[in-house]
């Protein structure tokens, strides 16, 4: 499968259109490569990191040319572009070496198949539904039934289980023998989305990057906030992606070694 194939095929499921406004989908850096086949190494962030990563792949002998990211490279307006800098390192690296990167993000978290959908499987949540829809269907989120119902504390060993995250945050006053019935998911930082799911009928609040005030506000919408971070929560949608990509013909891919998950990072004594 060519490059330019393997667009057609990804943008016919998650259409870049459908991205919000503030976010940046598509084509990161495109150097060229549409015509080659597909060798593709997916990751989270496209950090400089990963982009080593897929060089030194080239150099092992297996000719990465595209880095498929969840996060965009690019987010505003670039005033410039230089060595040494991380982003302009990124293009001086991906055209010396001929790698593109591409994102695909609030597009992704919508279809099925993407970021929610992936963390409603992983929870074995039934009859998911989006917590935000916005077309057709698709939407933000996604809200679902537990059958049998859990126990908050079975249902933090699931998470745990199925994210294996270094830690979880949780409502600190939420009776962890309480049953469980209904549970909300949303990969990445879903605090704005404490709102729409309080209207759900969840009982329980799967996402990351949550804040003091946002434990607060859940607290008083009767609602349990569950953070397991960014990355446990968005990363096994890119571990899905990898198989979806090797399902559609793709020659080469592979989930990167090098995304990192900060939360395991700067642990004081």
């Amino acid at each position: 499968m060519k490059i330019s194939e393997l667009m057609r095929w990804f943008e016919g499921w998650a259409n870049p259109a459908w991205q919000e406004k503030w976010d940046n989908c598509g084509w990161q850096i495109e150097p060229g490569i549409l015509d080659e086949p597909a060798r593709v190494l997916v990751c989270l962030t496209p950090t400089l990191a990963v982009m080593k990563e897929a060089i030194a792949l080239s150099h092992q002998g297996t000719s990465v040319n595209l880095i498929f990211a969840h996060h965009p490279l690019i987010f505003g307006p670039l005033k410039s572009v230089r060595k040494g800098d991380a982003i302009g390192e990124m293009v001086r690296l991906a055209i010396a070496h001929n790698i593109g990167v591409y994102s695909a993000h609030t597009n992704f978290d919508q279809v099925a198949g993407g970021t929610a959908d992936v963390l409603a499987q992983l929870l074995d949540l039934q009859h998911p539904e989006p917590v935000e829809p916005t077309q057709n269907g698709l939407g933000y989120g996604r809200v679902g039934d537990l059958q049998p119902a859990l126990s908050l504390q079975q249902l933090l060993e699931r998470v745990q289980t199925a994210l294996n995250p270094p830690d979880l945050l949780v409502s600190p006053h939420a009776d962890r023998q309480q049953t469980i019935e209904r549970v909300a998911v949303l990969g990445g930082s879903g605090a704005s989305y404490i709102s729409a799911v309080s209207q759900t009928g969840a009982q329980a609040y799967l996402t990351s990057d949550c804040k003091f005030h946002q434990f607060q506000e859940s607290r008083d919408r009767d609602l349990i906030l569950i953070d397991a971070g960014h990355y446990a929560t968005e990363r096994p949608a890119c571990a899905r992606l990898v198989e979806r990509l090797q399902q559609a013909g793709v020659e080469w891919a592979k989930l990167s070694d090098r995304d990192e998950d900060f939360r395991q990072f700067g642990r004081g004594l």
